[in-house]
């Protein structure tokens, strides 16, 4: 495994865990991904060499690896946290949702293509291959490999063939500790719960439980820990408080919108609608970290607020978040926002709506061959079946700020718009241009997602924008900041002696 950075050794425990342990939770979003992003930063700070595991993950943001794979984000910044590079063999299986009932599928890195929801129950087999092969290969190459499971293995419409939970944890062996989130409420009713879904071998698979996101006093929480341990005959590791102010990139579920006009005095408001099928979000983690930016996600029906600048993000369904956009008024609210000049920044997905046509020959998104863009920047796109990959750094051509990112599209893009680029990207031959600057400098256009990431080219895309004097700040350190503190509690509040021990 290549080593991405240094992090300074600090023994978190008297027992260091050498084998592989799967975290599974009670429901989807119990904390899973940062509860195992914090075992991988203890562990890594025991000086032991960490990866993150995650058989099949089911997300729209996901991140480019060094051998230009795609994996998803929540496995990146735990090999962030690990102090690793991130690797497919991290998430062998991702499912991308591009309509309620299908998704593409990315095995090991690569597109295999679209399939239904059934389909892809006969086709675990296959991935199950997958998943077993990278497992391996992980596990030979580290002293301790953390797994995090998908949802909940109490879906019991789920399990044939499961690779996400029990199934893959019954197929290598491994114990698993259930994590439960107590800020939904009933968190011993999810325990006794997801215990009563399993079979026999399965709850004798599970070691012991953690509580997280717990608010108050916890002696308050002392009896019903203790009925839980007498009512299961298994330890609770500990109590995990809600961490407040944490910046770590989201798995998938979008952060809490909203709807009405800023009521801050934060001098710049940058709206960005919530697309149906919204693709890569994490893009606006360092907006939403901005201390001088009102950051506003907008939905269906809400009123279209007042801004200074708005962004069109990625999408896994552009024609249908395109139709989307017009139906709400996104349209004429464009318009009106450049008529009275407003600046517009278009990434991927949305970069290809600001177009003139969308093209889809091969029916990759449906079967509507051509559709109309919004017009407003000279250029066609043409989907298609070859997904471009790739890690990139450049810079702005606003100012020339520094920038850095990764492209991850299906489609080619050519216009006259081009011929003023938002961006000079490094490549094997020098600089080549990027993305497209309308001429009267109020829009941008450009399929590089991360664009905000780095700390200059995001004072100057705010300083275009209309934020005088706007301050640097530096959100890959602040997300690092947030992975200590986090295992820091982690380490305060969990027995890791117990724990490490049930590692095998």
């Amino acid at each position: 495994m290549q080593s991405m950075s240094v992090i300074q050794s600090s023994p978190s425990s008297l027992v260091l865990p050498r084998g592989t342990l799967m975290i599974q939770g009670t429901s989807s979003d119990a904390g899973k991904s940062t509860f195992v992003a914090s075992l991988c930063r203890l562990a890594a700070r025991g000086g032991l060499r960490v990866a993150p595991f995650k058989p099949q993950n089911m997300s729209l943001n996901s991140a480019v690896t060094p051998e230009g794979g795609e994996i998803g984000r929540a496995q990146a910044w735990q090999a962030f946290a690990a102090g690793l590079a991130p690797h497919t063999d991290m998430n062998p299986v991702l499912l991308k949702p591009n309509s309620d009932t299908g998704s593409q599928v990315i095995i090991q890195g690569k597109v295999y293509g679209n399939l239904a929801a059934r389909a892809y129950q006969d086709f675990k087999r296959i991935a199950m291959e997958a998943v077993l092969d990278s497992y391996a290969r992980l596990r030979a190459g580290a002293d301790a490999v953390f797994v995090e499971g998908a949802g909940s293995p109490a879906e019991v419409n789920l399990r044939r063939g499961d690779i996400a939970n029990m199934g893959f944890a019954e197929a290598v062996d491994c114990p698993v500790v259930l994590l439960a989130d107590i800020d939904r409420g009933g968190v011993f009713a999810q325990i006794v719960g997801t215990l009563e879904c399993l079979s026999e071998t399965e709850r004798a698979r599970i070691k012991g439980f953690v509580i997280n996101k717990f608010r108050g006093d916890v002696s308050l929480l002392k009896p019903g820990l203790d009925w839980i341990e007498a009512r299961t005959g298994k330890p609770v590791f500990g109590v995990v408080p809600y961490v407040h102010g944490l910046w770590l990139d989201s798995e998938d579920m979008l952060p809490a919108e909203r709807h009405a006009a800023a009521t801050s005095e934060k001098p710049l408001v940058v709206v960005v609608p919530a697309l149906p099928h919204i693709s890569n979000h994490t893009d606006f983690d360092a907006l939403r970290a901005h201390p001088q930016v009102d950051f506003q996600y907008v939905s269906a029906g809400a009123t279209l607020p007042p801004a200074d600048l708005i962004v069109l993000p990625g999408s896994k369904s552009v024609q249908s978040d395109l139709n989307w956009l017009r139906v709400n008024g996104w349209e004429t609210y464009l318009q009106r926002h450049l008529r009275y000049g407003g600046k517009v920044i278009g990434i991927c997905g949305g970069m290809q709506m600001l177009g003139r046509t969308l093209h889809d020959p091969d029916g990759i998104e449906s079967d509507v061959r051509t559709q109309r863009g919004f017009g407003l920047l000279d250029f066609e796109t043409t989907l298609t079946p070859h997904k471009h990959l790739v890690n990139v750094e450049g810079m702005l051509a606003l100012g020339s700020a520094p920038v850095r990112g990764y492209e991850i599209h299906m489609g080619e893009t050519l216009g006259p718009a081009l011929d003023h680029p938002a961006l000079w990207l490094d490549g094997p031959h020098g600089m080549r241009a990027e993305g497209a600057m309308s001429e009267d400098g109020q829009l941008i256009a450009s399929y590089l997602h991360g664009l905000f990431d780095a700390p200059a080219a995001c004072a100057a895309l705010l300083g275009w924008a209309g934020l005088d004097d706007a301050e640097v700040v530096d959100y890959d350190r602040r997300r690092q900041e947030s992975l200590d503190t986090l295992a820091d509690v982690v380490a305060a509040n969990v027995d890791l002696d117990a724990l490490w021990r049930v590692v095998a």
